[in-house]
């Protein structure tokens, strides 16, 4: 395919290397006149591993020009793709302005007798909305219903610095958002020769996936440092710590506990960040995220509450399947399942409770007391099988995937361990 990339910083110009080196042609957009002598020189204005060699083959082979302005050469090309800059405004918000002015120029640029849609492909980071919202209305003020003329996508880049090549080729994933979630043809092709999960989807969900990336990454350093912090104090080796922690890959590092849905309970969470916490301001950690997960996972428990009753009317019939912290078991300490049945009742919502693993006469100790002292009415709610089964509810949460395997007549189901 022939390319027309916008913008040629870091994202950009390892994107036109990598992409001449696959055989296609580029034409690279820059407004800056020093840099563009400089790639038409076949060298590199930034440092990266490998690229000034994919610069000097591409352009001694004729298949990389860089140019301040594209005139007319848009009309052979089969895809344009957006790599401005995005800086933080004094807000925090991003500096939106490169991309609606780069649009604008596509938009003015563009043959609208093309036989054959430009693919214009987005992968500066941008707020969700942002191409529904800023970017088609930029080519349709300027295009009207020869907008048609363009397909938009957007297609977050996933580059670390020093080995953007090696990314570039065997990324962890590619996402691509389009207007209805279907495959682009063009985008197939520009992807045909790399071995990756693909993920097609709107493009919220696909311009939202570079915030979740990074904020997670930075959420790990920082949960590292923290934990670095109280090693050092404590006298204990975190080099041996963290070799241990990353060992585990059923539990530490795994998906299970990165999915959005039920708020974490139980005998052993709740008590031991409360411990840590303690720990960290004896010896002086200062561990300002972990200080804010049981705040956090606090306001969770609101939040669910407010999302299962949304909608719902004064003293309405409300189902829960499920009260203990986890499915099959007893264990009551801590549940946010607990919490979120003592909200409803407080609320004046008509509650019942389906649990089959959860017996009262059973109960003993610490879960006994503290089932009953959250929850005086345990007894009276829990109700059986044969009782739920053909009655009418007018909300059923789920709080353990037990919905499937029961018979129920529900205006409206919530699994609460699967927000959508």
């Amino acid at each position: 395919m022939k390319i027309a990339i916008y913008g040629l910083g870091y994202v950009g110009l390892t994107a036109a290397g990598c992409l001449t080196k696959e055989g296609h042609s580029v034409i690279g957009v820059e407004v800056n006149e020093d840099k563009v002598m400089q790639l038409n020189a076949g060298r590199s204005p930034i440092t990266e591993p490998g690229l000034d060699d994919l610069l000097t083959a591409a352009v001694k082979e004729g298949r990389f020009l860089a140019v301040q302005h594209v005139g007319d050469r848009l009309a052979e090309c089969d895809m344009a793709i957006v790599c401005v800059g995005t800086p933080s405004a004094p807000d925090g918000s991003h500096n939106m302005s490169y991309i609606a002015e780069v649009s604008r120029q596509i938009a003015l640029s563009v043959n609208r007798d093309r036989k054959e849609p430009l693919t214009v492909v987005y992968r500066s980071t941008i707020r969700p909305g942002s191409i529904e919202g800023l970017v088609y209305p930029v080519f349709h003020s300027i295009l009207g219903d020869d907008a048609r003329v363009i397909e938009l996508v957007y297609n977050p880049e996933f580059l670390r610095e020093s080995v953007a090549i090696k990314d570039y080729f065997a990324p962890p994933k590619i996402v691509i958002g389009t207007a209805d979630g279907a495959p682009s043809k063009n985008m197939d092709l520009l992807n045909a020769n790399i071995d990756a999960p693909v993920f097609y989807t709107g493009y919220r969900e696909a311009e939202f996936t570079k915030f979740v990336d990074n904020t997670f990454h930075a959420v790990k350093v920082a949960f590292a440092n923290e934990i670095g912090r109280v090693c050092l104090q404590l006298g204990i080796s975190a080099k041996k710590v963290h070799e241990i922690f990353v060992s585990d890959t059923k539990l530490n590092i795994s998906a299970y506990y990165t999915r959005p849905g039920g708020a974490f309970g139980g005998s052993c969470l709740p008590k031991d960040v409360r411990a840590l916490q303690y720990i960290s301001g004896d010896v002086g950690g200062n561990t300002h995220l972990i200080d804010s997960l049981l705040r956090s996972n606090d306001s969770h428990k609101q939040f669910l509450f407010q999302h299962c009753v949304k909608g719902l009317e004064p003293k309405a019939k409300v189902l829960m399947l499920g009260l203990a912290f986890k499915t099959d078991t007893d264990d009551l300490r801590e549940s946010p399942n607990l919490d979120l049945a003592r909200r409803l009742l407080q609320a004046g919502y008509d509650l019942s409770i389906y649990d089959p693993a959860l017996e009262p006469s059973k109960l003993v100790g610490q879960n006994l007391g503290y089932a009953y002292s959250q929850l005086p009415s345990l007894a009276d709610l829990l109700v059986s099988k044969e009782q739920i089964e053909g009655a009418k509810y007018d909300v059923v949460i789920d709080t353990g995937g037990r919905a499937g395997q029961l018979a129920l007549s529900t205006a409206k189901l919530i699994d609460i361990n699967a927000l959508q």
